[in-house]
């Protein structure tokens, strides 16, 4: 598992060479939301993929 630091490192390294700041904060954002999501599923577990699959059926058939 990498650290933040060589995530972030990583990231920045695959930002093209005209990135702006707002395309590395978002990506960043992005990072952290996917980090924080994972990690809520290890603490708290999941949904499986076909329980999910059920829930949104429901919806769009309400």
């Amino acid at each position: 598992m990498q650290t933040a630091k060589q995530e972030i490192e990583a990231m920045v390294r695959a930002l093209p060479e005209d990135a702006t700041y707002e395309d590395a904060q978002y990506k960043l954002y992005v990072l952290e939301k996917i980090h924080n999501g994972l990690e809520s599923i290890d603490q708290n577990g999941g949904v499986s993929h076909e329980d999910a699959k059920a829930r949104f059926a429901k919806w769009l058939n309400d």
